[in-house]
């Protein structure tokens, strides 16, 4: 933050207070003692992912969620486990930094979190999301969790 007075790069915080989606600082040039104000913006990036028909949308938790939960019917997997790993995802892609991704990306790693919690969960969500269409998928996804298993 440069003085307003002198231009010096250097100074100290005086005082702090969050405000409405920003917070006020008072600082003090350490070159020339000039005390003045600065507002620091909290800047929010959107996540937009890229559906398989190449549209893109905004990334939405509730969705996620919605998508778990029905993969996860009459399973004992509870709400709060369901939030955890929306809220892991969401974090694991808002810190890569990156503005799009693909649903394809969220996918797999929705169906790695649940490989680790519920079998059943994972073969449910895997088949609407890697679209089977015959009984042949079922079985190789079966088969590729016995494997992971016995390892």
């Amino acid at each position: 933050m440069r003085c307003p007075e002198c231009g010096c790069e250097e100074s100290k915080v005086i005082d702090s207070r969050p405000t409405e989606n920003k917070v006020r600082r008072r600082r003090e040039c350490i070159q020339c003692g000039t005390r003045f104000t600065t507002y620091e913006i909290i800047e929010e990036i959107p996540l937009m992912v890229i559906k398989k028909d190449h549209t893109i949308e905004p990334f939405d938790r509730g969705k996620l969620v919605d998508r778990l939960c029905r993969a996860t019917v009459k399973r004992p997997v509870s709400l709060e486990t369901i939030e955890n790993i929306v809220e892991e995802i969401a974090t694991d892609l808002k810190n890569s930094l990156q503005r799009e991704v693909t649903s394809e990306k969220i996918g797999e790693i929705a169906l790695h979190k649940l490989k680790e919690i519920d079998d059943v969960a994972y073969i449910r969500f895997a088949s609407v999301y890697r679209d089977f269409d015959d009984v042949d998928s079922f079985m190789r996804i079966i088969s590729e969790l016995k494997d992971d298993k016995s390892k």
